[in-house]
């Protein structure tokens, strides 16, 4: 039924208030389906991370140094975040070409499949060396899945938002990552009490991968019922897509590809850093309780979770750039006392340090939902989006635990990762500096 033909059926006035309600139904659940569908990748993420820093290492790279094992299994958690520029090429050319939503419905399949693939993989004790190769190729489909799923999230959000409210709408999916933290900790912390460390190096460390399959079914029900992007489903026929989208970026838009990477790079390393490397080096190079260093990043994690949306509104209504540049200037300025609470074993003490240096990160974080997708036009920003965040994730997050364990060799003191965080944290401030304020950005051109 037409537009005029629905008018001509009722008042005015009731079919103007039916479709602004059913509008905003439909950006709810756009937003809904953006935020649980980051949150089940992220999930997914966290638990090999988590697994990787707890029990992956002896499972599959057995060897005599612990060290040695350790960094064999964070060299697989890194391997994702090399495949993630794959997922950026295939998931930008078909959520530019062919459309936001099947891009993200495809990226989701993938991410479950690999998962739960990792749940059902023998060990190098039953398979051999079999076992880590198959490890790695399900790493890598992880990967390319989750170098898709982020630019679609964000930008099917922020594409449905009202006017005046696209970092709010946008920043939605960025709770995604600390709520999938939080919900494999939720997972993974009852189960380690419940059939002890032994039990779960043994066995139990499968569950948790392989609940992944309910979180799945549901995501991919959720983002069934969303509509298409407006922004992308209205664009002049002379605006569509390139045959490749990265190729004709890095010609048009180098240096805002190139300072996008940088604006993002310290707060991947503080999270990942905080969020993964720390519960594996806590326990081992310092013995700090395995629980203790567990809570701590998962009420950080929850603060996170918190400071979002606020955070969000406030980019909405000063722009996104005061809010990033207060985030990394904080950041390089609390890194080092962040880490070096590590050195005092307090949990209450590591607990408030971590949640003070995640809000700060997400000051960088949450506006940056909109700010990197408001940098590049429509029919690149899907691929413009997902590069310059991915590629940060890699260089700032991927590596953070190989370089963290590197430098834990030579520097036996937790302050060096705050050097480190911090340097990159001051690399985001510089970048965010030289690039433009986009709060007014028409996102239709």
């Amino acid at each position: 039924m037409s537009s005029e033909t629905t008018r001509d059926a009722a008042p005015a006035g009731v079919t103007t208030t039916a479709a602004s309600t059913a509008q905003k139904t439909n950006v709810s659940r756009v937003a809904v389906a953006s935020l649980i569908g980051t949150t089940i990748e992220y999930y997914d993420f966290a638990v090999y991370g988590t697994a990787a820093a707890l029990v992956l290492g002896p499972a599959f790279f057995p060897a005599g140094n612990a060290t040695v094992s350790t960094l064999a299994a964070f060299l697989t958690f890194a391997a994702a975040f090399l495949a993630r520029p794959v997922g950026v090429v295939l998931f930008g050319s078909i959520g530019d070409r062919v459309g936001r939503k099947r891009a993200l419905f495809l990226s989701l399949v993938l991410m479950g499949l690999s998962t739960v693939g990792v749940g059902l993989l023998p060990t190098y004790e039953t398979a051999g060396l079999v076992a880590p190769v198959l490890l790695v190729v399900l790493r890598l489909l992880q990967g390319v899945s989750l170098g898709g799923e982020w630019g679609g999230a964000v930008l099917l959000a922020a594409e449905h938002a009202p006017p005046g409210r696209r970092a709010l709408f946008a920043s939605i999916p960025q709770a995604g990552p600390p709520l999938g933290f939080l919900l494999s900790s939720a997972v993974i912390l009852p189960t380690l009490s419940i059939v002890g460390k032994d039990g779960f190096a043994d066995w139990a460390w499968r569950v948790p991968f392989l609940l992944s399959t309910v979180l799945i079914v549901v995501g991919l029900w959720v983002r069934s019922r969303v509509t298409e992007s407006p922004v992308f489903q209205q664009r002049p026929a002379d605006a569509a897509a390139p045959r490749f989208p990265l190729g004709v970026l890095i010609k048009e838009y180098p240096g805002r590809l190139l300072l996008g990477i940088g604006a993002a790079i310290g707060g991947s390393a503080v999270y990942y850093l905080t969020i993964v490397y720390s519960i594996s080096y806590g326990p081992a190079a310092l013995g700090i309780p395995q629980p203790t260093m567990l809570t701590a990043a998962s009420i950080a994690a929850a603060a996170v979770v918190a400071a979002t949306v606020p955070v969000a509104k406030l980019a909405d209504r000063v722009g996104r750039r005061p809010v990033m540049l207060t985030g990394a200037a904080g950041c390089a300025l609390w890194a080092l006392p962040m880490f070096g609470s590590l050195n005092t074993g307090d949990g209450v003490l590591i607990t408030g340090a971590f949640s003070v240096g995640l809000v700060l990160f997400i000051m960088m974080f949450s506006p940056m939902a909109a700010f990197l997708p408001e940098l590049f036009p429509a029919r690149l920003r899907y691929t413009g989006a997902s590069a310059t965040f991915i590629l940060a994730a890699t260089l700032g997050g991927g590596f953070a635990p190989l370089v963290a364990t590197w430098l834990n060799t030579h520097w036996k003191s937790p302050l060096i990762l705050g050097v480190y965080a911090g340097a990159l944290c001051l690399v985001s401030l510089v970048c965010v500096l030289a690039l433009p304020e986009t709060r007014d950005k028409d996102f239709s051109a």
